[in-house]
């Protein structure tokens, strides 16, 4: 896991921001993709990949942080 801490804290902030909320208009598919988990309309292979794909970013960025915390602690 210290590829998780080699990773600079810009470059995970930019991927959130790019790839994590990609596309913008009309909303980004992150959050499509939670509110059809949430709702139980996630069930199409290719909305499970987007949500996997564009949801990692965020993942990244919550070990990241846990990781940083964890060590502080």
């Amino acid at each position: 896991m210290r590829w998780i801490d080699s990773l600079p804290w810009t470059s995970v902030a930019i991927a959130c921001a790019t790839l994590g909320l990609a596309p913008f208009v009309p909303e980004p598919h992150i959050w499509e993709k939670l509110r059809m988990l949430a709702s139980g309309t996630l069930a199409r292979p290719v909305d499970i990949f987007d949500l996997l794909f564009h949801g990692f970013p965020w993942l990244l960025a919550g070990a990241k942080g846990l990781r940083q915390v964890a060590r502080r602690g």
